[in-house]
């Protein structure tokens, strides 16, 4: 029989990638969900079942779950994949847009897990993947509110790991670095319509030279989508999988600096 998995944010990038290489196994009924279910007939042509899914709704959140227990019998795996992210400085970053990162990033999640981990109880079994971010572990000027939204996103995951160890229950992080999906497209061009105050400009002129430089020359989104894989399907998966050299290395070297000489870093980079 197969095993049945829920992938959130599976209409681009990492969660399209990962419902792709689950399906070609031949061994997982895959369940890939998104906002935007029209960009998915690909998916479904190779054999994904197909969901309307905005993990901001709980009513949509609900009604998935529970289509895919009724359809299947059962929940294996969720990768908790969506996420949104708006720059900007901590004081110019709209409160609109602060809530709506929360609600996608942190209480999007809260709603999924609501609605898999009883099912996964009952089973005694399951694997929970949740996408987190280099930011998990750091935070620079112009990412304040989106890295808090990360920060947050790892305790949780630690939190729940403890919980359901003796339930049968796995759960893995993923932490890319800089990676080329249509995340830093959103992210930018919310970031170029902030009016900053004149006192940030010339610190956000050099953040968003440094955020684009970054991402032309980053990786695509293969090395994570494998990872995301392997914490799906390996029998002993880790509970952190650091997908790009920058996520490797980057939060080690920072936590040898000091902050001030940290500060000093970034500032300078921005100039």
């Amino acid at each position: 029989m197969k095993k049945v998995v829920l992938i959130t944010g599976g209409s681009s990038g990492f969660g399209m990638l990962t419902a792709e290489k689950l399906l070609a196994t031949g061994e997982w009924t895959v369940y890939a969900s998104a906002r935007r279910v029209e960009r998915m007939k690909g998916l479904e042509e190779k054999g994904a079942k197909i969901l309307k899914m905005d993990v901001t709704s709980d009513r949509q959140v609900q009604e998935g779950v529970r289509r895919i227990i009724k359809e299947s019998g059962r929940i294996d795996a969720l990768l908790a994949n969506a996420g949104y992210g708006s720059y900007g400085t901590v004081e110019s970053v709209p409160l609109e847009e602060i809530e709506y990162q929360y609600n996608v990033n942190i209480f999007g999640i809260a709603r999924l897990l609501k609605a898999v981990l009883p099912q996964m109880r009952q089973q005694k079994s399951g694997r929970i993947v949740l996408v987190a971010s280099i930011v998990s572990n750091i935070s620079m000027a112009g990412l304040g509110w989106y890295a808090s939204t990360k920060h947050a996103l790892k305790a949780v995951a630690n939190a729940l790991r403890q919980e359901v160890k003796g339930l049968g229950i796995k759960v893995s992080m993923i932490q890319p670095g800089v990676v080329k999906t249509e995340f830093d497209e959103v992210a930018l061009s919310t970031l170029r319509k902030i009016d900053h105050p004149e006192d940030y400009k010339p610190l956000m002129k050099g953040f968003d030279k440094y955020i684009s430089d970054s991402y032309s020359k980053c990786p695509g989104p293969e090395s994570t989508a494998k990872c995301m894989f392997k914490a799906i399907t390996a029998r002993r998966p880790k509970t952190v999988y650091r997908t790009t050299l920058d996520a490797k290395f980057l939060p080690r070297l920072v936590s040898l600096m000091p902050d001030k000489l940290f500060d000093r870093v970034i500032l300078k980079s921005m100039k």
